[in-house]
């Protein structure tokens, strides 16, 4: 039995269709769909029903895919301890917030692929909170300050970060100087996120009001140094605005308390050899930075 045809099959059965699990596994429609009817052949027992909207388990799909991905689980933890040299293989799906990319991670996903030459990454760069599980992640790196969930979170370094507007916007609304004040003003968010705020060694949690939001802190920064209000921003997306003059720093007693970088991953009792490495790379590289 061929062990792409069943980590194929447990790809369509979570991605719920053929185009979504080529997506993942950045192959053809095609080649998934011949994995597909070569494993059910040798199974002798048909795994999904397929429609035009996509592609649902059989009674005995169901049964198998758990069984499947507990294999390819197993093969990959087996490939990895005979492999000479710490070199990794097989995929690594990671999604990371596109914010952040040019600075950070994108220079050091690179890196990981250099040193193993037989691992293949796949990297998603979007500034959404993407679900691991439903869309097949092995991790995703996040900047911020943590939601509760059911994930696995370890904290690789940390991220520092200001309240800014531009100099026109303060000249036309003042800058605020409290929270109280700060909650009159308008405010670039991404959703209807609360902000937090150092007060001597207290942090205040503030709901702001604000007309423009964007899913990308990119955006957020474009906005604020069009004099749309003030937003509450990493520093790696504010420092050259800062130091031409088109943003300004206010709040300047309440700063944002420090935020930090996660690598989040699935629950589970212990993570793949190449998680692990990614989350050493990252700590390496935050403790140099």
């Amino acid at each position: 039995m061929d062990t792409d045809d069943l980590q194929t099959f447990v790809d369509v059965a979570d991605a719920g269709g053929v185009s979504a699990a080529a997506r993942r596994l950045g192959v053809s429609k095609s080649i998934v769909s011949r994995r597909l009817l070569r494993l059910e052949a040798e199974l002798g027992v048909q795994l999904l029903s397929r429609s035009t909207r996509g592609a649902a388990l059989t009674e005995a799909g169901a049964t198998f895919r758990d069984h499947a991905a507990r294999v390819c689980a197993e093969l990959d933890v087996a490939r990895e301890a005979i492999l000479p040299n710490g070199d990794l293989r097989g995929r690594l799906r990671v999604s990371a917030p596109l914010s952040f990319a040019p600075t950070y991670f994108a220079p050091l996903l690179a890196e990981m692929a250099r040193r193993h030459p037989l691992l293949h990454i796949h990297a998603s760069y979007t500034d959404r909170f993407v679900d691991l599980i439903a869309e097949g992640f092995d991790c995703a790196i996040r900047v911020g300050h943590l939601q509760d969930s059911d994930l696995i979170a370890r904290r690789v370094g940390p991220v520092f970060g200001k309240f800014v507007a531009s100099p026109a916007y303060i000249e036309a609304h003042g800058a605020p100087q409290t929270a109280a004040e700060l909650l009159t003003h308008h405010a670039l968010m991404q959703g209807t996120e609360s902000w937090r705020l150092m007060d001597g060694d207290r942090i205040v949690t503030v709901r702001p009001q604000g007309r423009f939001k964007a899913d990308s802190g990119t955006a957020l920064a474009a906005a604020a140094v069009a004099g749309l209000g003030i937003a509450a921003l990493p520093d790696c997306l504010t420092d050259e605005y800062m130091a031409s003059g088109a943003l300004v720093q206010v709040m300047t007693n309440h700063p944002p308390p420090p935020a930090g970088v996660y690598l989040m991953r699935p629950p589970g009792q212990h993570p793949a050899r190449k998680i692990r490495v990614l989350t050493e790379l990252l700590v390496e590289f935050f403790e140099k930075d």
